[in-house]
């Protein structure tokens, strides 16, 4: 293979509101933490262990006006992106950081809607995909 791939694919949870810096008119940048968690039982004392990881997020211009708008700390969200990793120097200490930068998003978790607080409205979901729904008469005209 001649090309190399750099590609993220994230499924978590918000640690944290999304916080924008603005540049001019066009121009902004939103970061926020989000949480990847996997559990698994120890075979030798029964116990659950959780492991969380922590992802630096980075979404830039309308990407990042969505997110600030529509995402709050909690929420789970879908993200496709790349990989970018920064190093500084910081009273002469080497600092680095590793950033997620996403192009695309989905969110996931469900949300109340504003104008009735009895109703809910569901985004769809990776693990539960949409099923067509096949009337009985649909049924009758099947051939097997």
């Amino acid at each position: 293979m001649a090309g190399t791939i750099n590609k993220v694919i994230l499924i978590g949870n918000l640690g944290d509101e999304v916080k924008m810096h603005y540049f001019d008119d066009q121009n902004c940048v939103g970061r926020f933490p989000i949480a990847t968690s996997e559990s698994y039982t120890n075979k030798q004392t029964g116990e659950k262990i959780t492991n969380t990881d922590w992802h630096n997020i980075v979404v830039r211009n309308g990407l990042a006006k969505v997110c600030e708008k529509y995402l709050t700390k909690g929420d789970k969200v879908y993200l496709e992106g790349k990989l970018k990793n920064k190093q500084w120097e910081q009273d002469g200490i080497k600092r680095y950081a590793t950033e997620v930068q996403v192009n695309e998003m989905t969110m996931l978790s469900t949300k109340r809607n504003p104008d009735s607080p009895q109703s809910i409205t569901q985004q769809n979901s990776i693990s539960e995909p949409l099923k067509p729904k096949i009337s009985e008469k649909e049924n009758d005209d099947l051939p097997f």
